[in-house]
């Protein structure tokens, strides 16, 4: 397997010492929150998860364990299928759109191409269609490259099923993911490009950037105004976004591997807003206003500062 994570601001883990359960773990701290949160969509959960998987991981005798990296995975992956099912009964009484919970990712995850695409707020969407044991199978194979054996013992399938659970979720992953890459230099100028747009509340400009078919989709959860249904096409997202206080303050940042806005209302974090763009255009918006899903980010920006 590929030692790939999205590394982020967060240093929460056991206090390091000279045991090697605390050694393991936090050598592969990264790639385990990666792949509990790419099968979540919530960093808050994720980090939950890292917490069960090292009180399992204490008790585990390390002498009868061949490969403890894998044991790990395996034992994340575990609770966070569990969680996982939890996590889908409760999102079915959600007030308006969900979106995953915004991730403030470490430049260098840009660079990675495919790794930048798995942890995007469109990917993470696509991946909220497939079922659990799917979705746990498609991020293990198609991101972190286990083998089907690996894969099998942490789901709890014979590799044959797994192989077949693979290919039905990639070919239904391939059928609903953004249509053509765009490189981060291409998505930055278009950021920047849009952010004076909105600041400017230049509907022409906003037009020459944004796809006819787009779509706007606001979280907020029911506790924060926000849309409870999608806004689509060019003319309804351009009227929501010129009624974007001009008392806000608008920051660029690295969300979910992409470039997105912080939007700023005096000190507090508003609204995240991540975009997606499909041959040159922005096809995409989501915009995070759920306060629960932005304290991490809002923590974290301000420890930046």
């Amino acid at each position: 397997m590929t030692e790939r994570s999205a590394h982020t601001g967060d240093t929460t883990e056991p206090s390091a010492g000279p045991d090697p359960a605390t050694e393991t773990f936090v050598a592969h701290r990264n790639l385990l929150f990666t792949v509990a949160y790419e099968m979540l969509g919530s960093a808050a959960d994720a980090e939950d998860v890292l917490q069960e998987t090292w009180l399992r991981w204490a008790g585990v005798d390390l002498g009868a364990v061949r490969d403890r990296r894998a044991y790990l995975v395996r034992i994340t992956t575990r609770q966070a299928l569990s969680r996982l099912r939890t996590l889908r009964r409760r999102k079915e009484s959600y007030v308006g759109p969900w979106l995953p919970e915004p991730l403030l990712t470490a430049p260098d995850v840009a660079e990675d191409v495919e790794l930048a695409d798995s942890v995007s707020m469109a990917m993470l969407l696509v991946l909220e269609t497939l079922a659990p044991t799917e979705r746990a199978v498609f991020v293990l194979r198609e991101v972190f490259g286990l083998g089907y054996a690996e894969i099998a013992e942490a789901v709890d399938k014979n590799p044959a099923a797994v192989r077949q659970i693979a290919h039905r979720a990639r070919a239904h992953v391939a059928a609903r993911r953004p249509r053509e890459s765009v490189s981060p230099a291409q998505t930055r100028d278009a950021l920047a490009a849009f952010q004076r747009a909105v600041e400017t509340g230049d509907p022409q400009r906003l037009l020459d950037l944004i796809a006819p078919d787009v779509v706007l989709l606001t979280d907020g959860g029911g506790v924060v105004r926000a849309a409870l249904r999608p806004v689509v096409g060019a003319a309804e997202v351009i009227q929501v976004l010129n009624r974007i206080d001009t008392a806000v303050s608008l920051r660029p940042a690295q969300i979910n591997g992409h470039p997105a806005l912080l939007i700023h209302r005096g000190r507090e974090l508003d609204t995240v807003m991540a975009l997606r763009l499909d041959a040159g255009l922005i096809t995409g918006l989501y915009a995070v206003r759920n306060p629960e899903k932005l304290s991490r980010i809002a923590r974290e920006t301000v420890m930046s500062r």
